[in-house]
């Protein structure tokens, strides 16, 4: 009789995920998905995962029109601001992967912004939605904002929206400095 090995269980952060967001700015106002849950209430820069075979544009430039209805050819910018290496532990059946956040810049005019989404819903697992609210917040009020990735405090520091950014790599986002919000 022979014995089928089984499958060892994958270690958590051992596969890793690449996110890109993007902070959309509108003069002082920078764009933000306000996300409400039970007990709780998160903002993230517009943005996903990219998918298999995606380069970074094309998956910035596909969440950005899935979420924003924003068309990134005419948005002006598009410099890389921060990168955050997330290592959290989360609940869930499958181990936590390892995540970079890639979160670039661009500005719009107001004309612009008058065009774009005030809410983006979110596919669950499930197949339903969750509702996120678009907000556009003056970027230097962002500092107690609970945002994910938690870059509050480096927007608010900028001295403004174009002002140049010296390191790329924050803080990264550990169950040490980081509780998961479910």
């Amino acid at each position: 009789m022979t014995s089928t090995p089984e499958t060892p269980a994958a270690a958590p952060f051992s596969r890793i995920k690449i996110r890109t967001g993007a902070l959309v700015f509108c003069g002082d106002d920078v764009a933000l998905i306000r996300r409400d849950r039970a007990g709780s209430t998160h903002y993230t820069p517009p943005g996903g995962n990219v998918e298999h075979g995606e380069d970074l544009d094309q998956a910035l430039a596909r969440e950005l029109a899935e979420e924003l209805d924003l068309d990134v050819d005419q948005a002006e910018g598009g410099d890389l601001m921060w990168v955050v290496d997330q290592r959290v532990t989360r609940p869930g059946p499958t181990p936590p992967p390892r995540k970079l956040h890639l979160i670039y810049r661009l500005h719009i005019t107001p004309e612009l912004r008058a065009t774009l989404a005030e809410v983006e819903l979110d596919e669950l697992p499930d197949g339903s939605h969750e509702t996120g609210v678009i907000e556009w917040i003056d970027y230097r009020k962002t500092a107690e904002l609970p945002i994910f990735p938690p870059i509050g405090p480096a927007l608010a520091a900028l001295a403004d929206p174009r002002a140049a950014v010296t390191d790329a790599a924050l803080e990264a986002v550990t169950d040490e400095n980081y509780t998961w919000v479910v």
